[in-house]
């Protein structure tokens, strides 16, 4: 059963806890595409000056006839494709599409869902290169950021709410001391810190679209629509009480626009924009910055 929640327990697990709830919002649909076809159905004719009345009438006729022909499908040895994609199948352009979103140089995802814990909203921009920077909030209020800006070190920040609800069942103290250390303060951990590092793999595109594909096989082409102003062909899916509708690119590369899934237990929509744009993830200035030793 694909969820789209994630649990924020304690404190010491707030980072796997972002991981698991960005990707397992990615793991919610599907996608697909690829390069569009090259080819392209021309129906010319060329006439030149009629030399008679007869020739001419011969020459009309026999273009209306090549006309005919040309548009009668039991005439022809192929058929005209219909639709930006031709005669692909759901399947087809779904794995098509994930293909072209790998390929992606960045991109960036907003998330809003409904989980057993409750609301969830996420942003999250990401490249080929491994950096990534972007926030989730879960509930009314509580906030997390993530910046990732190399191959050595990730920075967590939490606010005040959030915070506040990671030391639920604390005493008074302890919550107060958690909050006078870590407010406002950037947490330093290395990438390579057992932690961290399985948060840090929602910062892998390539990682995080692959779980795309094991539902590929199930896609229906729909109708046409727009998505934020760009064209875009639908593709559905259903799973027991949960249909996934995925929005690829018909301009262009066909890239993912949208997934929407209704029903299920986690119903939500996840929507990909700013394609190619680079990703903003400076390292945060040094004195709102806490290392993680210092944590004990």
């Amino acid at each position: 059963k694909r969820t789209m929640s994630a649990a924020f327990t304690r404190p010491r697990t707030r980072r796997t806890a972002l991981a698991g709830a960005l990707c397992a919002a990615l793991a919610l649909g599907v996608a697909a595409c690829g390069p569009f076809s090259d080819k392209k159905r021309t129906m010319s004719a060329a006439f030149t000056r009629p030399r008679t009345r007869r020739t001419a009438l011969a020459g009309a006729l026999c273009a209306a006839l090549a006309l005919g022909v040309a548009a009668c499908g039991p005439f022809s040895d192929k058929a005209e494709a219909k639709g930006p994609f031709g005669d692909l199948t759901g399947p087809q352009i779904a794995n098509k599409a994930i293909a072209a979103t790998k390929t992606a140089d960045s991109l960036t995802f907003d998330l809003a869902a409904k989980t057993t814990d409750g609301p969830m909203k996420a942003n999250l921009s990401l490249d080929t290169r491994g950096r990534c920077a972007g926030t989730l909030t879960v509930g009314p209020t509580g906030t997390a950021e993530l910046i990732k800006p190399d191959d050595k070190n990730a920075y967590l920040r939490f606010d005040e709410a959030f915070l506040r609800e990671q030391a639920k069942g604390e005493d008074a103290a302890t919550q107060e001391a958690v909050l006078k250390q870590l407010k406002g303060r950037w947490m330093k951990t290395p990438v390579t810190d057992p932690d961290a590092k399985d948060s840090l793999e929602l910062c892998d595109l390539k990682a995080l679209l692959g779980e795309f594909e094991t539902g590929a096989n199930l896609a229906v082409k729909g109708e046409e629509t727009t998505v934020g102003g760009a064209k875009a062909l639908m593709l559905t899916q259903a799973l027991d009480d949960e249909k996934t509708t995925l929005y690829v690119a018909t301009e262009g590369t066909p890239y993912l626009l949208k997934i929407v899934t209704a029903g299920g237990d986690e119903p939500g929509t996840i929507t990909f924009s700013d394609y190619g744009k680079p990703v903003d993830a400076k390292v945060p200035p040094a004195k709102d910055i806490l290392d993680e030793k210092a944590l004990g």
